[in-house]
């Protein structure tokens, strides 16, 4: 099958609390086929240089309850676009900025991440990319130990 690009991105700030987890950005694949992640961008607004750095985990996402876009989040349908392969009807759906987690996340990267304006870009190689099943996807959650900062994503996937 030839490969199909996309990419969606937080439409506004994320403002997180401290203490408090927050999916900031996620992604789900219909039921045709599932999603290969090949990158990603996570960024932060703050400007005190004490903050202590923000716990950034990239999760697989089930879809179970709290993944329709709109419902308990923002939705972000309209902010995902295609950027590469032949055009399609994809299906996939997307939202940011969630009040009430998406269930179940299973987080399998993490790292922390100043939030005095620092910015997070990886991309994965060809041979590496993490993949989830139809229907299902992937999402990235922060938590800010200590204050308030807002927070910024973009994923980068593939059909497969």
């Amino acid at each position: 099958m030839a490969k199909a690009g996309y990419s969606v991105s937080t439409s506004a700030d994320c403002g997180l609390t401290a203490t408090t987890a927050k999916t900031i950005l996620f992604f789900t694949a219909p039921a045709q086929f599932g999603a290969d992640l090949r990158g990603m961008t996570v960024s932060f607004d703050g400007i005190t240089n004490t903050d202590k750095p923000v716990l950034v985990e990239v999760c697989t996402n089930t879809a179970a309850t709290n993944s329709t876009p709109g419902t308990n989040n923002t939705n972000e349908n309209s902010n995902l676009i295609q950027i590469y392969g032949r055009a399609i009807v994809a299906g996939f759906v997307a939202g940011s900025n969630c009040t009430s987690e998406p269930t179940v996340l299973v987080q399998w990267k993490l790292f922390r991440l100043t939030p005095n304006g620092g910015t997070y870009d990886f991309d994965f190689d060809s041979f590496g990319t993490p993949d989830n099943d139809v229907s299902k996807g992937f999402a990235i959650r922060c938590t800010a130990p200590t204050s308030a900062v807002n927070a910024r994503a973009t994923m980068r996937f593939e059909r497969c």
